[in-house]
């Protein structure tokens, strides 16, 4: 059965969809059967894997007006699968408000392709509102991106509350995967400082892998790519692989304990 990991920060431009699309990828790469679910209605995961003409998307999964499987399209990265977005999704945040168990309706969709898949990916959107709860409500666990810039903590807390109260309330298993610093620059003092901060604060929380600011990985996703298929070798690669392995590792050692 799959494990799902939402992606997810309200602040926007911390590297969320990048990492979304790039650990999947990675994951992928790694042989594993991994789906994606975009849950931003930007739909920047899906542009970014090169996927067109959307049909079905997360919205029609939050409407339950579509059967899952109908909604999951190929990607050219093996063995990675989207259910793309659309900006159809803006109206399901209201549509969804007056309907009875609206925060499980994303946990419903994905109960019959669980098994058909090794990890979920879902990429939030920048928000804190009905369709994030509904990741977070469907996720085993999230990975909080956080850039290494000014004001790189701001809404932290807020999403870890966020967090707090949808163990509460809806999901008493949801866990935190790891804080994921990115866009890193060694030659910045700020950068260092962010690092240090973080792990001064969050020391059994953050990832050994950090995700260095890389021309090549912002260039993949005008081009359609994951940056593993836009350039292999380069460092953000390496990188999202080495996370890719991180998360592997972690998640076999619970298995074992």
């Amino acid at each position: 059965m799959a494990k799902i990991i939402g992606i997810a920060n309200q602040k926007g431009g911390v590297g969320k969809t990048t990492t979304a699309v790039n650990l999947a990828a990675a994951l992928g790469v790694l042989e594993k059967r991994i789906l994606i679910i975009d849950a931003d209605p930007q739909a920047n995961a899906t542009s970014g894997l090169g996927v067109e003409d959307v049909q079905y998307s997360t919205y029609n999964l939050l409407e339950h007006s579509a059967d899952t499987r109908v909604c999951i399209k190929r990607t050219a990265t093996p063995n990675l699968d989207i259910i793309p977005s659309h900006i159809d999704l803006v109206a399901a945040e209201i549509e969804l408000v007056d309907k009875e168990d609206r925060e499980y309706m994303l946990k419903k969709a994905l109960a019959s392709v669980r098994d058909d898949y090794d990890y979920i990916i879902i990429d939030c959107a920048p928000s804190l509102g009905l369709i994030t709860v509904n990741a977070l409500t469907a996720a085993d666990s999230v990975i909080i991106p956080i850039q290494c810039e000014y004001f790189a903590l701001e809404g932290l807390g807020k999403l870890l509350n966020t967090v707090k109260n949808v163990q509460k309330i809806h999901n008493k298993d949801l866990g935190i995967e790891g804080l994921l610093l990115t866009m890193y620059d060694s030659r910045l003092r700020l950068s260092n400082q962010v690092v240090e901060e973080v792990n001064l604060h969050f020391p059994e929380m953050v990832f050994e892998t950090i995700i260095s600011r890389n021309v090549r990985l912002s260039e993949a996703p005008s081009f359609g790519e994951s940056i593993l298929n836009y350039d292999a070798e380069s460092k953000g690669a390496v990188q999202y692989i080495q996370l890719a392995e991180e998360v592997l590792l972690k998640n076999e050692n619970l298995v074992k304990n």
